[in-house]
């Protein structure tokens, strides 16, 4: 018998990994306490404070003319942009991805610029831009093109703020992608949009859908960039969050929150849809692979 096999058998400690992070249920806690703290509760004050007018009062606030105007706008222009987003940002993002070209560092720092500028420099430069003696819309207006005071106007801003959204989303991916995929695809004979359809977009979706979210998102909410250039008349060109800011300096409380709410739940919705067909995009893609 060796000195191995008749040596005692000694306890072994077992040793947990220890993560950096506190424990689950601290870090569990803390998050609902912080959830709660920043964005259920007041959330669930709006709602508390529109149950006042009742059913009937909220219909009445929501389906008046103006309010209805006001949220066709907001919400018809936000998808207009956020497509618009979708569609140029997926370009953007491919040729700062794909190709090297002189200034293209600062090309790539210019598209940040919507973050970091102030909402209301922007709405004023827009306007500046776009009125009838600016620098583009003296050339469009002849053209019986009017965009500043106009929901064209609205949708610009709107598109103006949300780019950075799609091409800061799916870059990365794009960074990611596998290019031998499509050298693959072009040596079985697949033609370019062939493989787009195919090979790129599939791999992309998901990330495409989550900028079109983030920006249809930010330009529902948008108010500074966009004030200036709306020219906010009534019925025509004014924002649902304008709406409520008027309606908050009329100390109508209750029907501002009821505006609020109309947008809450139309914006959970909209996302929640967005959220499903990112869902399916990524399953229909892991099922492929």
């Amino acid at each position: 018998m060796t000195a191995l096999s008749a040596a005692p058998d000694l306890p072994v400690k077992s040793l947990k990994h220890r993560s950096v992070m506190p424990g689950f249920g601290l870090s569990l806690g803390f998050t609902v306490f912080y959830l709660c703290l920043i964005v259920l509760i007041p959330l669930a004050g709006v709602f508390l404070k529109t149950a006042d007018l009742g059913w009937g009062g909220i219909w009445h606030v929501v389906s008046s003319p103006r309010v209805d105007a006001a949220l066709r706008l907001s919400f018809g222009a936000a998808a207009i942009a956020a497509t618009l987003n979708a569609i140029f940002g997926l370009l953007v993002a491919w040729v700062f991805v794909r190709y090297d070209f002189f200034g293209k560092k600062l090309l790539d720092a210019t598209i940040d610029l919507p973050f970091a500028l102030p909402t209301a420099v922007a709405g004023i430069a827009l306007t500046a831009l776009y009125s009838g003696n600016g620098w583009v819309g003296q050339y469009l207006e002849p053209l019986g093109i009017k965009v500043a005071f106009t929901p064209l106007g609205v949708i610009v801003a709107m598109t103006f703020i949300g780019l950075p959204f799609v091409v800061r989303t799916v870059q990365p991916v794009l960074e990611e992608a596998e290019k031998e995929l499509e050298e693959a695809a072009a040596s079985l004979g697949a033609t370019r949009w062939q493989t787009i359809m195919r090979v790129i977009l599939p791999a992309i979706l998901p990330a495409l859908l989550t900028g079109y979210a983030l920006s249809f998102a930010r330009a529902v909410g948008e108010y500074g960039s966009v004030i200036f250039i709306a020219g906010n008349l009534p019925m025509k060109s004014e924002i649902a969050p304008l709406l409520i800011i008027i309606k908050l300096e009329e100390f109508d409380y209750a029907g501002a929150t009821a505006v609020a709410a109309t947008m809450l739940v139309i914006s959970f919705l909209m996302l929640l849809v967005i959220n499903l067909l990112q869902g399916w995009s990524r399953s229909r893609s892991g099922a492929k692979k």
